[in-house]
């Protein structure tokens, strides 16, 4: 009896730690799908990028809400937190989101990484690719999808009014670019040319020096090309209190 008593007690016991782990796991599953749901306190957020080469903070446009709570999603699931700006192109942009850039080896070409999904286009006459703006890097699709989770933020360069001309024959099939955004582009610049083909979703409104740092950082010829050199981290992507 003695024995059989002492089995008993260790199978209560051991039924009691079944129900706290699974209590336990219960819990941890309904905060995780807690933390994916996006809610209005989210969108009157901005995203601070936390990097190797300093903070950029980012705020997310409401014409474009499919982009912009995907974007909160990852963010709130720590997505990007330690991805590589992965491709940086001096007077271009600098690119990141790719899920396989977190561990990836030395000069390992990246790119290709997402969530498995992508985000229909969300063009909007009002939105345009000046220096600063945060836009959706996808594959070449004829619908124009979005990569599910890579993005670029555009430094850009200034253009004349003969470069502009130009972007509208050759790269823009003659559309012409509003009288108001060719001004900004002959004044802090941007990329006329991927205007109306790339989602833009956002912009950078603190930070724009570190965008100019990374910019500038060198970069691979070899199998990685376009990659720096030397890695440049998101260490943290969150949430943070609008500073309106």
């Amino acid at each position: 009896m003695k024995t059989n008593s002492a089995r008993g007690t260790m199978q209560y016991f051991a039924g009691k730690r079944v129900l706290v782990f699974v209590t336990t796991l219960i819990t941890l599953m309904s905060a995780a799908q807690k933390d994916t749901t996006v809610n209005n306190k989210d969108r009157s957020s901005d995203v601070l990028l936390q990097t190797s080469y300093g903070n950029i903070i980012l705020r997310l446009s409401d014409s474009t809400p499919l982009h912009r709570d995907n974007f909160l999603k990852l963010v709130k699931t720590g997505y990007y937190d330690s991805v590589l700006f992965h491709r940086v192109i001096q007077n271009f942009m600098i690119q990141a989101g790719d899920p396989n850039s977190k561990h990836a080896a030395a000069d390992e070409p990246l790119g290709g990484g997402g969530p498995g999904y992508r985000i229909p286009a969300e063009f909007r006459t009002t939105l345009f690719h000046k220096k600063g703006v945060l836009a959706a890097a996808r594959d070449n699709n004829p619908e124009k999808a979005s990569s599910g989770s890579q993005f670029y933020i555009v430094q850009g360069k200034i253009f004349t009014d003969a470069g502009l001309d130009s972007v509208e024959i050759f790269r823009l099939n003659g559309r012409k670019i509003p009288v108001e955004q060719r001004e900004v582009y002959k004044t802090i610049g941007g990329t006329p040319h991927l205007d109306q083909a790339y989602t833009v979703f956002g912009e950078v409104v603190a930070g724009l020096d570190v965008v100019e740092k990374i910019a500038a950082v060198p970069t691979s010829k070899g199998p990685g090309r376009d990659r720096p050199l030397e890695d440049v981290r998101i260490l943290k992507a969150a949430l943070i209190k609008r500073n309106k």
